[in-house]
């Protein structure tokens, strides 16, 4: 039985970005670096970079699944507040990266924005579901 439903979604959400970001990697920005005259190590580098992403959102999603049904939500608060920080820090390299490199590209940066922001939200929320504790009348 779920115990935690924001977990829930915030894990559906994570498996939905995980597949999102892969198949659009797969179909739009790889598929460039084949046209691009570079040398392999880094395509290959640039390959495994987007792909660690859509792995780190998948790890993301399972986890958050089974933090969903855990019966003691007190044992996976600090799992949610990790994936907080983590999501955090991504969204602050992407900004901070964006910005140092092509500013006039932050606008193209809304999609994550809001997908980070919306799941970091539901974590929040998910972290302030209290545990119902069944006390037994004898």
């Amino acid at each position: 039985m779920v115990k935690n439903y924001f977990y829930l979604v915030a894990g559906l959400l994570c498996v939905l970005f995980a597949v999102t970001h892969t198949l659009n990697g797969t179909a739009a920005v790889l598929p460039v670096l084949n046209q691009v005259n570079m040398e392999s190590s880094i395509k290959t580098s640039f390959t495994y970079i987007w792909h660690i992403i859509g792995v780190e959102n998948i790890v993301m999603g399972i986890a958050l699944f089974a933090m969903a049904f855990q019966k003691n939500l007190s044992k996976v608060k600090f799992t949610a507040h990790l994936i907080i920080v983590i999501l955090m820090v991504r969204w602050l390299t992407i900004v901070t990266f964006t910005i140092l490199n092509d500013s006039s590209a932050l606008t193209q940066l809304w999609p994550d924005t809001i997908a980070i922001f919306v799941t970091v939200i539901l974590l929040l929320f998910g972290t302030r579901v209290k545990s119902k504790v069944l006390i037994s009348h004898v």
